[in-house]
């Protein structure tokens, strides 16, 4: 599994202009996920994020996680994340796992982090979803299992 974690002041997503999804601070998680992934991997992430130390402390120094603070997580379904661009000008998308495999993982990539103790909003498996964000810092980190 792959997660792109952006800090922000806020995200949210929409579909079709309703909005399904949003925190304020926290982070942004997009997660994609390949053959061989499985629920202990899902949880493994989920673990990595919730203890990613990109927070400020009190001299500034990015040394808080989301177990540390009051942030949320807003975890977004992310396919693209094993595009494959090596060769072409064309993705090509064999790393990605098939959405019936996909989609019970990210579930519970989220579910995981509710679990320990996270505020989690999601977006739609499948969806064309508008995300909107505010990147803090900017802070962007691309997380494997």
């Amino acid at each position: 599994m792959r997660a792109l974690v952006q800090r922000v002041s806020g995200a949210r997503v929409r579909i079709d202009g309703a909005v399904v999804g949003a925190i304020d601070a926290g982070l942004l998680v997009f997660v994609g996920v390949t053959h061989g992934d499985d629920a202990a991997t899902a949880r493994r992430l989920a673990e990595k994020v919730w203890h990613l130390r990109v927070f400020a402390d009190d001299e500034g120094t990015m040394n808080r996680s989301l177990a540390e603070t009051s942030g949320a997580a807003l975890v977004v379904s992310q396919f693209t994340l094993y595009a494959d661009t090596r060769r072409g000008r064309r993705p090509g998308w064999g790393e990605a796992a098939p959405a019936e495999v996909a989609e019970p993982l990210v579930t519970a990539f989220g579910d995981a982090l509710t679990e320990l103790g996270a505020t989690v909003a999601t977006g739609r498996f499948g969806a064309d979803m508008a995300v909107e964000l505010v990147n803090d810092g900017p802070v962007t980190l691309l997380l494997e299992t």
